[in-house]
């Protein structure tokens, strides 16, 4: 099952997927573990950086994640996961995004960015038994920026729409209250258990 979950700038969404991805590797092993893998996409310039990944590590301590760095290149992180039953929680897409376009060596057009990341997330969902995506809104704020900013933010867009067709289940988290904008088409524990 794949799982999107999408939210502005500090809505609740980060630690609404932690609790998606737990729910989601006991519902489905029972007696046997399943590997959690955190895939962590930030890539850290600054203080700040530092205090969000400080922050998301405190979030996820004691739930059992392993922690794979994967800045670019999503996919990737598959050869870094070991054998058996896994669930892959991808945090988030507006870093992985970023990385991909701006990056000094090889930078891409949004086409190209939001055909690599949707491919390389297809790859995901088709190797894990869950996957959870987390994503940041684009176009609310209204403001119009640099060329550069608005082709970021196409590429996001785009992205989005992608992910949210090719998911079971996408949820906007605001201001901490999920919101359920697509269903698997059966009954989900999680739902239930969450509402």
């Amino acid at each position: 099952m794949m799982v999107l979950v999408v939210g502005g700038s500090g809505s609740g969404k980060s630690s609404y997927a932690e609790e998606v991805a737990v729910s989601l590797a006991k519902e489905s092993v029972g007696e046997i573990a399943m590997k959690k893998y955190y895939l962590a996409t930030m890539q850290v310039f600054d203080e700040e950086g530092r205090d969000k990944v400080e922050r998301h590590r405190n979030l996820r301590k004691g739930k059992g994640f392993f922690t794979i760095e994967q800045p670019t290149r999503i996919s990737d992180a598959l050869e870094k996961m070991g054998d058996g039953d896994s669930l892959a929680l991808l945090e988030c897409i507006s870093n992985l995004t970023a990385n991909e376009m701006f990056s000094e060596e090889n930078a891409k057009t949004k086409m190209q960015v939001a055909e690599n990341i949707t491919q390389d997330i297809k790859m995901l969902k088709e190797q894990t038994n869950h996957l959870v995506v987390v994503s940041n809104n684009v176009f609310e704020d209204g403001n119009t920026y640099d060329e550069t900013t608005t082709e970021y933010i196409h590429a996001m867009g785009m992205i989005n729409q992608k992910l949210a067709a090719l998911a079971d289940q996408v949820v906007e988290v605001v201001a901490g209250i999920p919101v359920i904008l697509k269903l698997p088409y059966r009954n989900s524990v999680l739902i239930k258990n969450r509402l």
